[in-house]
């Protein structure tokens, strides 16, 4: 794609999809149909050794006489790239909410969230104005009905998806107030440490789970 966008001066980011099309028509309308393979072999040796992304040497090329980016002046220019955003930064509160019997709260994510179907800590998004522990209060009381009082930080972790990245704070909390409900949640269990392998759950929450279980096992956590 970079030795096609600059022999034809490609205006555009060679990873959208009108641009890619552009450029495969291209490399179309040069394939010779009787020698298709070493055609291509060639176009990918010239991108890897001459063509180069950067400083390409164009006083090698066997094109540099017909290619519109060397005449231009403007080699680097081509292919032109999309600056990346940064992703989006959340900080995230989870509750670790253990009873007497040592069975720990978890809860499993509505169908149509973000996540669906995971098993998860309960907790949430932090809001604009409010504390990580203002957070989880507020998102324990949504989801589960429950009131809590908020202990120490356990963990904290990052975690990258594809659009957003989280900082995912985990707290010991105490079952303060009523009984879990599903009100923003498809389901909730107490759950002994040692069978949170076996719940679905996304990679963050995994890794809270298999330090729950390692501090119980140890004795950190009754």
């Amino acid at each position: 794609r970079r030795v096609l966008a600059r022999l034809f001066a490609v205006d555009g980011d060679a990873r959208r999809v009108a641009v890619r099309r552009r450029l495969e028509a291209l490399a179309r309308s040069l394939l010779p149909s009787d020698r298709p393979g070493p055609f291509n072999e060639a176009l990918m040796e010239l991108g890897a050794t001459v063509c180069l992304p950067r400083a390409p040497r164009c006083d090698r090329c066997p094109l540099a006489e017909v290619c519109q980016a060397h005449r231009a002046g403007a080699e680097e220019r081509y292919p032109a790239r999309m600056a990346h955003r940064p992703l989006p930064h959340y900080q995230v509160a989870a509750a670790v909410i253990l009873r007497e019997n040592g069975r720990v709260l978890v809860a499993r994510r509505r169908e149509e969230d973000f996540l669906g179907g995971l098993w998860e800590f309960p907790g949430g998004k932090q809001e604009d104005g409010e504390t990580l522990q203002e957070c989880l209060v507020r998102e324990l009381k949504e989801e589960l009905g429950i009131g809590v009082e908020v202990g120490e930080r356990l963990l904290t972790l990052e975690h990258t998806y594809i659009h957003f990245r989280i900082t995912l704070h985990a707290f010991r909390c105490a079952l303060r107030e009523g009984e879990p409900r599903c009100l923003e949640c498809a389901d909730w269990r107490w759950v002994l440490p040692a069978d949170l392998e076996a719940l679905p759950m996304s990679v963050a929450d995994r890794r809270i789970a298999r330090a729950v279980q390692m501090w119980t096992d140890e004795g950190v956590l009754p």
